[in-house]
């Protein structure tokens, strides 16, 4: 008789969960009491930052109680030391690694940059990369384009390209000789498209090719196995789909990768307070432990399931909205939680967005403009068929 893994009874337990929770007709798997939003806003920008609960709030305030109280003893060793590191933990049984392949950050940006950074990287090497990259993901290679005089090179991903196969085919075609790192997005942040991170990894490791992943849209949003992946490195935030504390992240290095990419973080060992890596914010990582375990006890395939649900109702919504043109994936397996559309070329994004958080209450994300003129909604467990139908109806109100 087969024996199913502790992840694997979790996660079919939690689809059961949710699916039983869909059928009785609930619109929220989260009361919005839980959440400190002003009254009245509508908010469906979670791919940029997510609202924080209450009860997470309350134990970062706690742990930050408690730090104060004595805080040599606290924070060396003492409670809030241990809370944090234990955030770790969480991290590794939510992505399917092990502890010690966890440095906490302060978010993608920053774990984008120690990975890229603890590469061993001189002029004449090239990084291969997308050219829908976000800019956390990518200041680290220009950074080093600049003072170490390596090369990048770009594939090029329309906004409307879902074309997985033919994605992998010009990442094949881009891998030179000098490509010594292959840099993506788990998700691409400005349409919410799932990129083919395995193919892609496969490709690399064939040719001896360190593969670091932008997971930015990705943990809390869909469910992440780094393992199953295969990628040397994995760099995501606490505070978009995870919605812990503003300022918290973590990067996950594979055992196996630990000569190939060496942070100075873990120089003097691999806690997450250090002499290498000097004094972290405590009380946010035990946030972030609190959220990673509220996460996991509601379950990301749950959430997934009601995001995707939410998202396809804004999807086919906008498709009936005769000025505008949705670029993300119809729904199917290449969609996620983030569906985004384009504008009327007359109509300035900035002030659009503008327009509807001020008069309609609906937060929405801008798409930046050298990606294109449009807009991306972005739902998650707080919020409901209502919220969606809101959006559309402003959206569709002032294209009128």
């Amino acid at each position: 008789m087969a024996t199913l893994s502790r992840r694997e009874m979790f996660s079919g337990t939690a689809a059961m969960l949710g699916a039983a929770c869909l059928a009785q007709g609930n619109t929220a798997l989260v009361e919005g009491g839980e959440y400190m939003f002003a009254p009245g806003l509508i908010y469906l920008n979670t791919g940029s930052l997510g609202p924080t609960p209450r009860s997470i709030f309350d134990e970062v305030l706690k742990a930050w109680d408690d730090l104060e109280r004595n805080p040599v003893a606290k924070a060396y060793g003492g409670t809030v030391n241990k809370l944090a590191e234990k955030t770790r933990d969480g991290i590794a049984g939510l992505i399917g690694c092990v502890a010690d392949e966890v440095l906490l950050t302060r978010s993608t940006t920053n774990a984008m940059t120690i990975a890229g950074l603890g590469v061993d990287l001189s002029r004449g090497d090239r990084v291969l990369t997308t050219d829908v990259e976000h800019e956390g993901g990518s200041a680290v290679w220009k950074h080093l384009e600049k003072r170490r005089g390596i090369g990048i090179d770009r594939v090029v991903i329309a906004p409307e390209d879902h074309d997985i196969k033919a994605i992998v085919e010009r990442f094949d075609r881009a891998i030179t000789k000098q490509t010594k790192v292959i840099s993506v997005s788990h998700v691409i942040t400005s349409t919410g498209l799932r990129m083919p991170v395995r193919e892609i990894v496969a490709l690399a490791k064939s040719r001896n090719i360190v593969t670091i992943i932008d997971g930015a849209q990705a943990v809390g949003n869909i469910e992440v196995d780094v393992k199953a992946i295969g990628c040397d490195a994995y760099a995501a935030p606490g505070h978009k789909w995870l919605m812990a504390p503003k300022g918290t992240g973590f990067l996950y290095i594979r055992k196996e990768a630990a000569s190939q990419i060496q942070p100075v973080e873990w120089s003097d060992g691999r806690t997450y307070i250090s002499g290498s890596a000097g004094v972290g914010s405590q009380p946010l990582i035990v946030g972030l432990g609190a959220a990673i375990e509220a996460a996991r006890k509601r379950g990301i395939a749950v959430s997934e399931t009601q995001n995707l649900r939410l998202r396809n109702r804004a999807y086919e919504g906008l498709k009936k909205i005769a000025k505008v043109r949705v670029v993300s994936a119809p729904p199917g397996p290449l969609a996620t939680a983030l569906v985004a559309f384009r504008l009327p070329d007359t109509m300035d994004s900035a002030t659009f967005r503008g327009t509807l958080g001020e008069k309609y209450r609906v937060i929405l994300k801008q798409t930046e403009k050298r990606w294109f003129n449009g807009m991306r909604i972005s739902p998650h467990v707080f919020n409901s068929e209502a919220d969606i139908d809101a959006a559309l109806n402003a959206i569709a109100s002032e294209l009128a």
